[in-house]
């Protein structure tokens, strides 16, 4: 378990890096593996003490994730085979999803962001995870395993990973997108939109000035701040839709917007002058991660839905429908090739090299994010 009273902005640094390095590891597999990230345990495969009598699945499962992160298909196969229906339920941030997981609210998995493990662990809210009910964990590739925000694996499943980055309509551009900075371009003045996600911009904020998206020096912050009050006056600021990324950039009311691969897979796919662009100064890195509250009473039947998703036919729906990379490497085989080879899904090491990964913050530091984004907020525009 890692002790986020312990965890300082120099001990973040380095295990930002360490997950880093994994991930491009991961990307090109012709590389030796990196045992500074991962070790050689498996929990689905180590000896351990034989499992109790197998309980009974429950009628129903609670998942909560993004909207549209799973295709219906996907859980009505689920539902077809073991008879448990799901009930997708969604949430606007990850952020609300560790606010309603503190509040008690009940969920059975919930995919998580690599940095809101830590925390929920040492607060006891994430139960442990039975691997004897998880052997299709042998899928994930090794470089996924044993990160360091869950050492051992023992809360979180890694199941998607992939950059955060501009999504552009390349013919409404003077000229060409290169910078995070370009993201305050007041030639585009009401026709630029930015996520309600509190890490993620401010660590938007932070990388454009040069700083650590996890910085945690209140100078860096305090600018930080002030460049969000400049994007607030020219940027529309919503929760994040799918449906809105790809009607806003395709009717050209928005020009551009930080996003995801797959925003800019689906809105290319309706006008291909849409571009995504990887800024020069380093994308974003993100991996979510299945996870189980503690609270669930349905902990066996949450074991054997994630075991399902890890089916490497199951996982690769994700990036054939969702354009997200998936960390299971016995899925590849069943990626459509195009996906797998487009460099906005897998992007090139190139493209990657000074990314980083918005990490756990130490107390301090989470509540001087907080401040700031609340007086972001609170702003006039």
């Amino acid at each position: 378990m890692i002790r986020l009273d312990r965890f300082q902005k120099r001990e973040s640094t380095r295990k930002g890096k360490a997950l880093l390095i994994g991930i491009l590891t991961f990307m090109l597999p012709a590389l030796p593996a990196l045992t500074m990230l991962t070790s050689c345990s498996n929990p689905a495969t180590d000896t351990a003490p034989p499992p109790p009598a197998v309980p009974q699945l429950a009628k129903e499962l609670i998942y909560y994730d993004w909207p549209d992160d799973i295709p219906q298909s996907v859980f009505d196969a689920f539902t077809a085979e073991y008879g448990v229906k799901v009930t997708y339920l969604t949430y606007a941030s990850t952020e609300e999803a560790d606010k309603n997981i503190r509040a008690g609210r009940l969920y059975d998995v919930v995919n998580l962001e690599n940095e809101f493990v830590p925390r929920l662990v040492a607060d006891g809210l994430l139960a442990e995870i039975d691997y004897h009910n998880v052997p299709n964990f042998k899928n994930i590739g090794a470089n996924f395993r044993d990160l360091t925000v869950d050492p051992g694996n023992r809360h979180m499943v890694p199941f998607t990973w992939g950059t955060v980055g501009l999504v552009v309509r390349g013919d409404l551009v003077q000229t060409p997108v290169r910078h995070w900075l370009d993201l305050w371009n007041q030639d585009h003045a009401g026709h630029l939109l930015a996520w309600n996600s509190q890490r993620t911009l401010v660590g938007i904020a932070l990388k454009s000035l040069g700083y650590s998206i996890n910085s945690e020096n209140p100078a860096e912050l305090d600018a930080a701040l002030a460049r969000l009050l400049e994007l607030k006056k020219i940027a529309s600021l919503e929760d994040y839709s799918t449906a809105t990324t790809i009607s806003s950039l395709t009717s050209g009311g928005i020009v551009m917007m930080y996003g995801w691969a797959n925003d800019a897979m689906l809105a290319r796919a309706q006008n291909d002058t849409i571009i995504y662009v990887l800024p020069e100064e380093g994308p974003i890195l993100w991996g979510d991660h299945f996870t189980i509250p503690a609270n669930s009473p349905r902990k066996y039947t949450a074991e054997v839905f994630i075991n399902f998703m890890l089916r490497p036919e199951i996982s690769a729906q994700i990036p054939n429908l969702n354009n997200y990379a998936t960390t299971n490497d016995a899925a590849r085989p069943f990626i459509d090739p195009k996906i797998l080879n487009d460099p906005i899904v897998y992007p090139p090491q190139e493209a990657v090299r000074n990314g980083e990964i918005i990490m756990p913050l130490s107390p301090e530091g989470d509540k001087l994010h907080k401040e700031i984004w609340a007086r972001f907020l609170a702003a006039d525009k």
